[in-house]
């Protein structure tokens, strides 16, 4: 299999998405992370730019990054100055990395419109900056800006642009698709003709502004571009850039060439959820190969045939890349999906009492209830059906005002009467809301006699009417999660009535809890 060089630039074209910005630290555990990933080049930032992406070159120097090569980016030097007068080139050399990327025109109309100076001159730029580099030691990749659109306009120019930074010895000349419009045909077509032209290593650099940033890539692989560049979850400025986290599997997967160790592979999933964890992004659920629902299952056709052979319904194993198949339970779920969700959790479900569960949960999906984002309550309902499962607490009755009164304004008071190991529980607690009190009721009874719930917090609820037009007599969906002790659930309720809706909801998370917590404690106690 021909080897193809993984190229990271999230820390820097991937912080130009408008919602990302990472401090130095972030940027630091995240390059930490690339490396233990297997990347050939990680792009840390500009540090001719700002002051942060200069310290963060500055602290990385510390960093074990292993065979990953930190690179540093900038432009070529500035028209009708020497290189060691260009303050960009300096600041690409005191950050000290093996490895510098230049970006330079490859349009001549970018030439003039944007450069404002002759083709010429910008060829002389690109040639002294690389010659430069070369002469410092530093490792040279050329990013040659809009080639794509460039070679269509002007071939013999944008060949030139290449000649330029490959005679004055650059070690890679990436083909970028900065405006992200081209198609994969186009690319591989032209990565061929340049491949034609020139021995140096190639390498592709694309955006996805028409959806094809993925494609694209591997297109220009097809080409004969060694190296891809992109960003992990594809993050980038506009629509973002070629994600990588798909480009990897394909690459390895599919298109049979040496990218990463299978080891190294089996982390893609873990990384990719790690990142979003860092930049503060949901990470997306469906993106292909590393996306939750990736693997997951809904039809109940299609559960039975994979409990017979998974890859009927599968293009690869899941875990190849770090990830699982899933069964999702609706009210489209067969008795399988009951059985290979019961599975994974250990659980082994007869025929019987499948159908019992399946039965159960499309009556209430009848009422208003979804279990595709509550897994958490279908969990509960499958362990409740083990004869020796005793619930650890029973809800009696509670009652709930709200009120504004002239010298506290709005209040809200719930109180609770729960039966726990055979005692009854009266508490009563104010909240800042009616679902706030009841929520702080039931933790009040329940806290004294399992601890453990004092270390659960909670960090989404979500409220939907489904039916509208009905007005205040809607009927009403409430999804709660919690998070605790290394794990996230979520657990769901419906009623037309909110406060019904969520004490479902509610009670649900807080046995959940119980289930999950006190399991994970026996397991590590046995340890």
């Amino acid at each position: 299999m021909s080897q193809v060089f993984l190229y990271d630039t999230t820390l820097r074209d991937g912080t130009q998405r408008e919602d990302i910005s990472l401090s130095v630290d972030d940027k630091l555990i995240i390059a930490q992370r690339l490396a233990d990933f297997g990347f050939h080049y990680i792009e840390g930032g500009w540090p001719g730019s700002n002051p942060k992406d200069a310290e963060f070159f500055t602290r990385a120097a510390k960093l074990n990054l292993g065979q990953a090569k930190l690179t540093a980016f900038g432009r070529t030097r500035q028209k009708h100055i020497q290189c060691e007068q260009d303050a960009n080139l300096r600041a690409l050399l005191d950050a000290g990395t093996p490895v510098v990327t230049m970006v330079g025109k490859s349009s001549d109309y970018h030439v003039r419109l944007v450069l404002s100076t002759t083709p010429d001159e910008n060829l002389a730029m690109i040639a002294d900056s690389v010659r430069y580099m070369k002469s410092k030691g530093r490792e040279v990749v050329f990013d040659a800006e809009h080639f794509f659109d460039g070679f269509l306009a002007n071939q013999d120019y944008a060949l030139a642009s290449l000649r330029a930074a490959a005679d004055a010895g650059a070690d890679w000349l990436v083909l970028c698709e900065t405006n992200g419009g081209k198609l994969p045909w186009e690319i591989e077509e032209i990565v061929r003709e340049v491949a034609r032209h020139t021995r140096t290593p190639l390498g592709v650099h694309c955006h996805n502004d028409s959806g094809c940033g993925v494609a694209n890539s591997l297109a220009a692989v097809r080409g004969g571009c060694t190296q891809v560049q992109g960003t992990i979850n594809g993050y980038g400025e506009r629509v973002g850039n070629a994600n990588l986290t798909t480009i990897i599997p394909n690459l390895q997967l599919k298109m049979n060439r040496t990218v990463v160790s299978p080891e190294q592979l089996r982390e893609l999933t873990p990384l990719a959820h790690f990142v979003a964890e860092v930049v503060n992004l949901k990470h997306y659920n469906h993106a292909p190969y590393i996306g939750h629902s990736a693997f997951a299952h809904k039809g109940g056709i299609h559960v039975a045939a994979i409990m017979k052979a998974a890859d009927t319904y599968q293009h690869i194993d899941p875990q190849l890349v770090g990830n699982q198949m899933r069964s999702v339970i609706s009210e489209l779920s067969g008795r399988g999906n009951i059985q290979l969700h019961a599975r994974a959790l250990g659980i082994d479900l007869g025929n019987e009492d499948a159908q019992h569960v399946l039965g159960h949960i499309k009556h209430l999906e009848h009422k208003g209830f979804t279990f595709e984002a509550a897994e958490a309550s279908v969990e509960l309902m499958l362990h409740r059906l083990s004869p020796d499962y005793i619930q650890p607490f029973n809800l009696i009755d509670y009652f709930v005002i709200t009120e504004r009164r002239q010298s506290r304004g709005l209040l809200s008071e719930a109180t609770v009467k729960v039966k726990v190991n055979g005692e009854v529980k009266f508490v009563a607690a104010e909240g800042n809301g009616p679902v706030n009190a009841l929520a702080g009721a039931l933790r009040c009874a329940l806290e004294g006699v399992y601890p453990v719930l004092k270390t659960i917090r909670l960090i989404d609820y979500k409220v939907r009417i489904l039916n509208s037009t009905k007005g205040t007599s809607a009927q009403i969906r409430v999804l709660i999660t919690f998070q605790g002790g290394g794990h996230v659930w979520t657990t769901v309720g419906a009623s037309t009535n909110i406060i019904d809706a969520s004490w479902h909801a509610l009670s649900d998370s807080m046995e959940y809890a119980l289930v999950k917590l006190s399991n994970t404690a026996a397991h590590s106690s046995q340890r």
